[in-house]
């Protein structure tokens, strides 16, 4: 069976910094991911390869069966769903969640050059219902609260019936009845067998959504542990992917993880937590496509 992606021996250069490293992950059908690791750690890049907006500086990206630079990326971009907070920021707030949704069905911004007939807006209304937000169908999205535009992107990248979902930090910013509402949300598709594989970036064991059954630490451009999450997700495992002593805990079907130890200020893991910002930065603030995604 074709593996949804396949990065074999990837490493990415920026200017004097190296973001990511001889990295090799592979998302077969029917698995859903967490992606766990420091801001800095390249968690974005690496959804900016496997989204097909960056080219790696060395090694190899399948997604779909398509590899990087041998294949028309704008047209496998429509296979792939996308939310991040670049795209949030790119959409105009006076748009209906009725429209963001279903102008990705042509990865546009607005509903302007397109023709959109009875069957996208039921497809968009039952993506809407989906996750819980029928009742915002004729809402501007600029009025939504930040929990409420995270299911709305939610069900924009699920619009096109991608092969491939990628959430790049969705719950950032979000307060704790959000942040519950999207993770109920986001583990409600995950259990549903017709949902595409989806990757979700985030800091937080604790947003993992239980139907999540694979995970990848990102450690300063290195993978530190990949593979089924009973079996890579330990307090060993997450200590040395944060840089500071962790204890896990599995509560029910979530995650806990709380520090072991005090962290002293100015010590390596403290300067761990709060990366510099230099050139070439890994940091980065979302995808910002004028393509839509």
């Amino acid at each position: 069976m074709m593996a949804v992606l396949r990065l074999e021996g990837v490493s990415v250069v920026e200017g004097d910094a190296q973001v990511l490293t001889d990295l090799d992950w592979t998302i077969e059908p029917g698995q859903h991911w967490a992606l766990l690791g420091l801001n800095g750690s390249g968690k974005s890049t690496l959804i900016r390869l496997a989204s097909m907006y960056r080219h790696p500086s060395a090694g190899r990206v399948e997604v779909l069966g398509e590899e990087l630079g041998r294949t028309d990326v704008r047209q496998l971009r429509k296979r792939i769903g996308l939310a991040s907070a670049g795209l949030a920021d790119l959409l105009r707030p006076q748009l209906s969640c009725l429209d963001v949704v279903m102008t990705a069905g042509n990865a546009a911004l607005e509903p302007w050059w397109h023709h959109y007939g009875p069957d996208d807006i039921i497809r968009a209304q039952d993506l809407l219902a989906q996750v819980g937000c029928a009742h915002l169908s004729e809402r501007r999205f600029g009025t939504l609260s930040s929990g409420e535009r995270q299911r709305i992107l939610v069900a924009r990248a699920l619009l096109p019936e991608p092969g491939l979902v990628l959430l790049d930090e969705p719950t950032a910013a979000l307060d704790l009845a959000g942040r519950e509402q999207l993770v109920t949300t986001l583990d409600e598709l995950a259990s549903h067998p017709d949902t595409p594989p989806i990757v979700l970036v985030t800091h937080h064991v604790e947003e993992i959504p239980p139907a999540f059954g694979h995970v990848l630490l990102l450690t300063d451009g290195f993978c530190t542990g990949s593979g089924p999450i009973d079996d890579v997700l330990t307090s060993e495992s997450l200590s040395a992917c944060f840089g500071l002593p962790v204890s896990l805990e599995r509560r029910g079907d979530r995650w806990l993880a709380l520090p072991s130890a005090p962290l002293e200020p100015g010590s390596a893991a403290d300067q761990a937590l709060s990366p510099p910002v230099r050139s070439g930065s890994r940091r980065r603030a979302g995808l910002s496509s004028p393509a839509g995604y």
